[in-house]
């Protein structure tokens, strides 16, 4: 089953259900899958020093990709969630030309991708999409204010009418009736227009335990007795950031997509039996392409019980 347009496909008795209550799958880090081996390195901060040595880079790179297909793959494969981190590249020729990161620099700009969501949200204008935008690295203070204000006129120019503006109660209906599509959260409060949505909370375990990920999830989803607002379950492992990381980016032969993969299954079987008994909202996770995990989270708005 294709889940390209699966939000069209929803019930009629939810879609005039708050996006605040629907189940929606979300990709974490979502364009890791694009990282640059050759750009300097951003973090962790005590790596920063080898920028120059390829095999450190190499060693990042492996253990940073999160994602293993591009943006339009992740879209048409029925990810409407996207973790975007922005970041100038130190030295650009361009002022104002940003990229993406995680531990690297991305090779693609952020406004060919965004022209490249822009272009599919116009082929599919009853699909939601949330871009949560963040983590600005590089924007000293003295080209900050310039930056932002060029990202956000950049972005209001090309998705135009399809900005859905920050609203109490959103829903599929009125995204549908009035022709909004697009819903962009903006991760800095000096910068909160109308147009853009304020950060959205990211739970997540802060471990390669799953044990620990999932103990920390119910405890988060456990205060989301009645939601009003975006709020995202990462089902996703994190590196440790001390000493602690040699023990997983020393494996010659493994990376983190191998990780998560093999405990993919079980987390989505957690997802499962959690969302009977707390509200869950996004569902982000890595290698979103894998262990059915959409399938998985876009049933979870069919099943009986559903808390509205």
């Amino acid at each position: 089953m294709s889940y390209s347009d699966w939000m069209s496909k929803l019930p009629a008795e939810l879609h005039t259900t708050s996006l605040f209550k629907l189940v929606i799958p979300g990709s974490h880090d979502s364009m890791s899958y694009d990282l640059d081996v050759h750009s300097r390195i951003i973090e962790p901060n005590a790596l920063r020093r080898f920028s120059r040595i390829y095999c450190v880079r190499k060693i990042i790179h492996t253990w940073a990709a999160t994602q293993e297909v591009n943006m339009t793959e992740q879209l048409n494969a029925g990810v409407r969630y996207f973790d975007l981190r922005i970041g100038r590249k130190p030295n650009d020729t361009d002022p104002t030309r940003l990229y993406f990161h995680h531990g690297l620099y991305t090779h693609t700009d952020v406004e060919t991708i965004l022209q490249e969501i822009n272009t599919w949200a116009e082929s599919h204008p009853k699909e939601i999409l949330i871009l949560s935008l963040s983590h600005f690295e590089g924007f000293d203070k003295k080209i900050a204010a310039k930056l932002h204000n060029h990202l956000i006129e950049f972005i209001k120019n090309l998705f135009k009418a399809k900005l859905l503006p920050n609203m109490v109660n959103p829903t599929l209906k009125h995204c549908w009736d009035n022709g909004k599509n697009v819903i962009v959260s903006y991760d800095h409060p000096s910068y909160h227009q109308a147009v853009l949505w304020r950060k959205i909370t990211y739970y997540y375990g802060n471990s390669m335990d799953r044990a620990k990920i999932t103990a920390k999830l119910c405890q988060a989803l456990e205060k989301q007795k009645s939601p009003n607002y975006f709020f995202v379950c990462g089902l996703n492992p994190t590196l440790p950031h001390n000493s602690g990381i040699l023990r997983y980016i020393l494996r010659v032969c493994d990376s983190f997509p191998n990780v998560v993969r093999r405990g993919l299954p079980k987390m989505l079987r957690w997802a499962k039996q959690q969302h009977e008994k707390t509200p869950m909202n996004i569902i982000a996770s890595d290698v979103v392409t894998r262990a059915d995990f959409v399938k998985t989270v876009v049933e979870l708005n069919l099943k009986k019980g559903k808390r509205r």
